[in-house]
């Protein structure tokens, strides 16, 4: 009788969340399907696909699934992860090779499906525990963004067997999902975005109602209150477990917490309930000003910390990359949704230093912990196989950006990221235009950009001009355009014309950044990229004290370095002043500095740092 009234009970309690008052919303901005990137971001991409993407062994991805023998491991997440970048390296750059894997990597990965729906890697008396659903959540993003590329009715009933079977079995269990598996059933429940995305491609009420579920559980005793407590710090919401760090009992863990945010943001989109936007928006901001450091992620020990005020401290296990791309995914949601321009200004930072800074010089392996002072080291194989959770999730980042470099908009199109290449749009009367970006940017910041319209029309180009870019140029064929804001989009209202060009020319001045009162610490950044010290490229010792000679307004003139390092990406030199032990003042000196996705990331061992200490003077800032 007990495995009668718990499935009734489960379906009960859903009924009573149905799709009351919908209002769904639209994204302000829209991803853009031909892409043809150029430069040194197209060479990471490339590097990673051919050495990555194309190198992984589905056979050993997909073994799991046909054992399931498992208890408490994630090896199911593997397929999923790999899967969904894998997608999203096809659509950048569509091949038969890759195709023909992805093809393979379905068929395998359904012919393990059980009767009752189940794909997984448990064993029947362990599902719903430890990390089962959470493998389960991730083989139903991998087969809806296949079902998405090919259309195959077949791949999205195997999709709805995974949901529909997950849906019997916490029937059977007692339909709570808050208190399977770890992190205040953040991991289990982060299964939200897949069934909404489910929903979407159904129009089956019994998907919105269990998504509507999960998140009434989340405000429950047992539950994450990842809406009621989002007024409260990510790292304050519930005391540190007493025992084991990584249980049921952890509530800051960033990267599950994230992924339930994601899931949050499907469910505004299909209900327009503006407390889950909001609760999203909060959280954004909270871990922006409270746990992002300068390289554009965060976390330590997987965990947030408070850490972006502490980042000029030596810390543990930080800044895994599984927190770094969730975090990129997180804010390009909020860019699709709300057309803002901060969620891009946090892409950018992410991207270029610690999402870049993770990955291997030939594009192999990616690290799960980069530190901002220290060395680059390879991540361990986990759960017994030769791929760790980071390895398989650095690729999902990476191959995120390009869809969002040029996207579409209600009046037009907006360049949030400056690529150089080729990306294909729609006017707003759906007429085909294409942008043509030229540019060495990051390295400098001039951008030439070449519309292309089949005949005149009306419409909007909106431009991103950073919150660091506070000098700023921009002329339309040559006549000077006014630049009044950062940190926000440059909307270009016009008749554009077949010929017509934009030029940018961005603030790339070198701006020290400092931290600290009684102990003070500095660094350099330089537009979105952060720099460091590497041992590869010589000068004093880098536990030498050196103080940034800046001007008055914190900027510092910073010279590239013609013949640099050839493993480096950007090299500099900037003048310092060294550690004054003498009577006479001391003698400023030149030191090398590099981007800090090349610190320490090469075939010859190196040790970096970004933050440097400064000496302590009692008499303040007196000479």
């Amino acid at each position: 009788m007990k495995h009668i009234f718990f499935p009734l009970l489960f379906i009960f309690v859903l009924s009573r969340y149905t799709a009351h008052s919908q209002q769904p919303v639209k994204d302000k901005l829209h991803t853009s399907k031909q892409i043809k990137m150029a430069g040194y971001l197209n060479d990471r991409l490339q590097s990673s696909y051919a050495h990555n993407i194309l190198h992984q062994d589905i056979d050993h991805l997909i073994a799991p699934f046909k054992k399931r023998t498992e208890t408490r491991m994630w090896q199911s997440e593997f397929w999923g992860k790999w899967f969904t970048s894998a997608i999203l390296a096809y659509r950048y750059q569509p091949g038969l090779a890759l195709r023909a894997k992805l093809d393979y990597a379905v068929k395998e990965l359904i012919a393990t499906q059980s009767i009752d729906g189940y794909i997984g890697n448990y064993a029947q008396e362990n599902r719903l525990q430890q990390w089962d659903i959470w493998g389960r959540k991730y083989c139903m993003l991998g087969l809806l963004d296949y079902y998405d590329l090919t259309g195959d009715g077949k791949i999205l009933k195997a999709a709805k067997g995974v949901a529909d079977n997950l849906m019997t079995d916490l029937g059977k269990a007692g339909g709570i999902i808050v208190t399977k598996g770890n992190y205040r059933g953040m991991a289990a429940s982060s299964v939200l975005e897949p069934i909404c995305l489910l929903y979407t491609r159904t129009k089956e009420k019994k998907y919105l109602n269990f998504a509507e579920e999960i998140v009434r559980q989340w405000e429950t005793s047992d539950g994450p209150g990842l809406i009621s407590k989002s007024n409260i710090d990510v790292a304050s919401r519930f005391p540190k477990p007493e025992k084991n760090w990584y249980s049921w009992e952890q509530g800051q863990k960033a990267y599950e917490m994230m992924s339930c945010y994601e899931g949050l943001l499907e469910l505004y989109r299909l209900t327009g309930k503006s407390e889950y936007k909001e609760a999203v928006e909060k959280t954004w901001e909270n871990i922006r000003n409270k746990e992002i450091n300068l390289a554009g992620s965060g976390a330590s020990v997987e965990m947030w910390f408070g850490g972006a005020a502490l980042q000029t401290d030596p810390v543990y296990h930080y800044q895994e990359t599984c927190v770094t791309v969730t975090w990129i995914k997180l804010c390009q949601q909020l860019l699709r949704l709300t057309g803002e321009a901060k969620y891009a200004d946090a892409v950018e930072q992410a991207y270029y230093n610690a999402l870049l800074g993770s990955l291997s010089l030939d594009g192999l392996h990616w690290a799960k912990y980069t530190p901002l002072v220290g060395e680059r080291l390879p991540g361990s194989g986990q759960c017994g196989m030769d791929l760790n959770c980071c390895e398989a999730s650095g690729p999902r980042g990476l191959f995120n950006l390009p869809s969002h470099i040029l996207m579409r908009s209600a009046d037009g199109a907006n360049l949030n990221y400056f690529v150089p290449g080729t990306y294909a749009s729609l006017t707003p009367s759906g007429k085909k235009f294409d942008m043509a970006v030229e540019t060495n940017y990051p390295k400098n910041g001039l951008l030439q950009l070449k519309v292309g319209v089949q005949k005149q029309e009306q419409f909007v180009i909106h431009i991103r001009i950073p919150a660091w870019s506070l000098k700023n140029e921009v002329r339309v064929n040559g006549e000077l355009i006014n630049v009044n804001q950062t940190g926000s989009y440059l909307a270009i209202d016009r008749k554009w014309q077949p010929g017509d060009q934009i030029q940018v020319e961005l603030d790339m001045r070198g701006r020290v950044i400092k931290m600290g009162e009684k102990l003070q610490y500095t660094a350099i950044m330089r537009g979105p990229i952060l720099l460091a010290r590497d041992s590869r490229v010589g000068g004093p010792d880098l536990l030498t004290t050196v103080a940034p000679l800046a001007d008055k307004s914190g900027y510092i003139v910073l010279e590239e370095v013609a013949n640099k390092n050839t493993e480096l990406w950007m090299q500099f030199k900037a003048t310092f002043i060294p550690e004054g032990y003498k009577e006479e003042n001391p003698v400023p000196v030149k030191i090398d500095l590099c981007d800090y996705a090349s610190a320490g990331n090469g075939t010859v061992h190196s040790i970096y740092k970004v933050w440097m200490p400064q000496l302590y003077n009692p008499r303040g800032q007196e000479k």
